[in-house]
């Protein structure tokens, strides 16, 4: 069976994968964090900071919800695809990255730089674009102060559009 456009979106198959957790009860317009208090806890700038906010955190400090609003004027729109800029799954990944990290962060005395070590099961569900903003969630599987496996999804009008499984590990002391 080939997959056919829905909407404006090219769709790899069904999303048979429930979201981590229920959005329905979070409120997507608060601010958990915004990009300056991001960057207390995360190590990344530039270019490479990819999420807009921290919209959500458990207070367990488990799980999170981060955003990133697909702006148009990205380094990758130009060339990832011309015609129909699609945001790259490797982009979305690190993203996921970058909230698994700041949850990572908020469990410890002060914040570490984390590295990734790897990722597994990936599957991307559907495309993300210009104009659409991207919701990122994060749900902790293995923790200790030196290592995290987190589970991450994004998700876009209640589609989830791609998961994976990760893993990091602090590499400063």
């Amino acid at each position: 069976m080939s997959a056919t456009p829905t909407q404006e979106h090219d769709r790899v198959g069904p999303s048979t994968s429930p979201m981590l957790f229920d959005l329905a009860s979070i409120d997507l317009d608060q601010v958990h964090a915004d990009r300056a208090q991001m960057f207390e806890m995360i190590p990344h700038r530039d270019q490479m900071a990819l999420l807009d906010k921290i919209v959500w955190a458990a207070d367990d400090r488990t799980k999170g919800l981060g955003s990133l609003k697909v702006r148009g004027d990205e380094f990758w729109v130009s060339g990832h695809f011309p015609d129909k800029p699609m945001l790259p799954g490797v982009l979305m990944i690190e993203a996921g990255a970058q909230l698994a990290c700041y949850m990572y962060n908020l469990r410890q005395e002060e914040p570490r730089i984390a590295a990734f070590l790897r990722i597994d099961d990936a599957v991307f569900r559907r495309s993300v674009t210009v104009g659409e903003e991207l919701y990122l969630l994060a749900k902790e599987i293995k923790y200790s102060p030196r290592r995290f496996i987190s589970q991450i999804q994004g998700v876009v009008d209640d589609q989830v559009c791609f998961e994976a499984r990760i893993s990091g590990m602090r590499i400063n002391k």
